[in-house]
């Protein structure tokens, strides 16, 4: 009874071909994640103990989607390859231009483009290894070179991926077809040229070193902190927390002001006092607060400066210039209240009255 079902023909194909094709087709569909899981599962543990730091879930997370697609790929290769176009439809072979070359041909590029997307996946894995052994051991530098790097190792196997599609799919002779770009490629390179020049300078940013990812830099009207340094640009994450991509030919050409290279932050600004106040209490008030400067743990570098500075149109200015021994701007604020305070006691005990704000404006700069 099975027999007679099985021998019956459908579009020139046994049912128990169909069945067997669909079958497979199922058995893919339904179980691709958990054979994706199951092999990235047996790669992971086959290097685990050159894996610490990095977990399995990261694994998964990189590599499930790639292997699913990979699956999926080799389930329709396995399920259709047991059925055969119907000799009716009159298709030509696969050595001619026709529907079974070009399902030949598109089957080809899916599947190098899967294995290339494992590829680039799994080198994403291996620099998450290495950067979290950079960042344990401190070490920023090698922490760039490793982003440097793999971005580097990607696109030679992204150029590698184009030229198998080129060459061994469609039997393009590259040496040929380079040769023959001529005029053609001439006009290419030019076109080029600016990635070429953000190539080069991201090679000059990485010898040179006038900073490091994480480093708070101010180029032009942008400041911020590096992200990430790639081959053709740098992101860089800006105080107001939006994220700005500089090209690094820009970054070379421009002044970089490295900001995390300081040691301290400045406050400048003018202190107003009304013309009622008398020199003995000018005197007194410029010595107590230069001695409370000097003093103060916060700022005691011994680059305070507190001078009568000028004749104000509607006050008697009193420059105050001090810096703060710290990079963070919440300590800074806060040692700069604690300050503002003090010159508030300081000219209240000398009994003077600072400068009405309606007759005087307060030029404040901070850096």
């Amino acid at each position: 009874m099975l027999e007679e079902y099985a021998d019956k023909m459908f579009l020139d194909n046994s049912a128990l071909a169909w069945f067997w094709c669909a079958v497979i087709l199922a058995f893919g569909i339904i179980f691709k994640k958990v054979i994706s899981k199951v092999v990235s599962w047996l790669i992971y543990f086959s290097f685990r103990r050159y894996s610490k730091g990095v977990g399995i879930h990261k694994f998964h997370f990189l590599l499930n989607r790639p292997f699913a697609i990979f699956i999926t790929l080799l389930t329709l290769y396995a399920a259709f390859d047991k059925l055969h176009f119907p000799d009716e439809w009159k298709m030509v072979s696969i050595e001619h231009v026709g529907l079974r070359l070009i399902i030949y041909r598109s089957f080809q590029v899916m599947m190098t483009l899967s294995t290339t997307w494992i590829i680039l996946r799994f080198i994403d894995f291996i620099s998450d290894i290495y950067h979290y052994r950079a960042t344990i051991n401190e070490i920023n530098q090698k922490d760039q070179l490793i982003t440097f790097v793999k971005d580097g190792i990607k696109i030679v196997i992204s150029i590698m991926c184009l030229l198998v599609i080129l060459g061994a799919i469609f039997h393009i002779n590259i040496t040929s077809l380079i040769a023959g770009l001529g005029i053609g490629g001439l006009a290419l390179a030019l076109a080029a040229k600016e990635t070429i020049e953000n190539l080069l300078g991201s090679f000059t940013i990485f010898l040179d070193k006038p900073f490091k990812q994480g480093d708070l830099i101010k180029v032009g009207e942008v400041t911020g902190n590096i992200e990430r340094i790639g081959f053709r640009s740098t992101r860089i994450r800006t105080l107001e927390k939006s994220f700005v991509t500089i090209p690094n030919k820009k970054l070379v050409d421009t002044g970089v002001d490295n900001l995390s290279l300081r040691n301290a932050r400045r406050a400048n600004f003018n202190l107003a006092l009304t013309y009622d106040t008398s020199v003995d209490q000018l005197r007194g008030i410029v010595n107590a607060l230069q001695t409370f400067l000097d003093t103060n743990p916060s700022t005691n570098n011994g680059e305070a400066r507190i001078r009568f500075y000028e004749f104000g149109p509607n006050s008697i200015n009193i420059m105050v210039l001090y810096f703060v021994n710290t990079m963070e701007y919440d300590v800074y604020l806060q040692v700069r209240e604690e300050i503002n305070y003090k010159i508030m006691e300081i000219v209240k005990n000398h009994h003077a009255e600072f400068a009405y704000p309606d007759h005087y404006s307060l030029h404040t700069k901070l850096n």
